[in-house]
């Protein structure tokens, strides 16, 4: 009675080795690839990166005006306009309007820019969840 070692594969070096992994199965792998793609989400990232600058720079523009203006002209400031009325005072009193104008404009990029692409990503996502479902 002669003793025959487990039989090895050639390929492996070293007997602790793991054996090699099996390719997957052809009825495991995906009939199609999805529709959502990085690239909407690229797309998606810079419109609500470019929405958020400019609103951004909208408010905080006339806010680094304002306190230019305060540090570096101060007779600008201080000239009066009507009745006795500062400058200055009517500079910062125009801030909340600004800021309101910021705020309108983020709104109306998200409406016009924006939520049109998130929309379509989620409906396509939507879409592969239904048709991932059907499997």
């Amino acid at each position: 009675m002669s003793f025959d070692p487990p039989h090895q594969p050639s390929h492996l070096t070293y007997p602790w080795q793991p054996p090699p992994a099996e390719p997957p199965h052809p009825w495991r792998t995906p009939p199609r690839a999805p529709l959502g793609h990085h690239s909407d989400l690229r797309v998606l990232r810079g419109a609500y990166r470019r929405q958020r600058r400019t609103a951004t720079l909208t408010a905080l523009g006339y806010f680094t005006l304002f306190l230019v203006l305060s540090a570096c002209a101060p007779g600008v400031m201080t000239h009066t306009v009507t009745d006795g009325i500062p400058a200055g005072l009517l500079l910062a009193l125009l801030q909340l309007p600004v800021t309101w104008l910021a705020i309108a404009l983020y709104e109306h990029t998200a409406r016009r820019r924006v939520d049109p692409i998130a929309e379509r990503i989620r409906k396509e996502a939507a879409l592969d969840a239904r048709r991932g479902a059907a499997r």
